[in-house]
């Protein structure tokens, strides 16, 4: 099991992750930051029209390793008449 670091980046700013997760191995990372970026977007949506949900995940030597996105975009259609 390997300790991976998951930092969030939204509209409030960063947030660094300081506990982490154990995952089993690194093909189990896509699924965590599935779960987390759903959960977030949850809580947060809708605050506007446009918002962005950053995750950037670490190694255990604090290395990133990969990073993933969400993107709420909404266009009031009535508004374009």
């Amino acid at each position: 099991m390997a300790r991976y670091y998951f930092d969030l980046h939204n509209g409030e700013g960063p947030t660094r992750d300081e506990h982490g997760t154990e995952l089993r191995s690194r093909e189990d990372i896509p699924k965590e930051l599935t779960r987390i970026l759903l959960d977030v977007a949850r809580d947060e949506l809708p605050v506007g029209d446009r918002m962005i949900i950053a995750i950037t995940v670490r190694d255990e030597s604090g290395d990133p390793v990969t990073v993933a996105s969400l993107v709420f975009n909404n266009e009031w259609l009535d508004v374009l008449r």
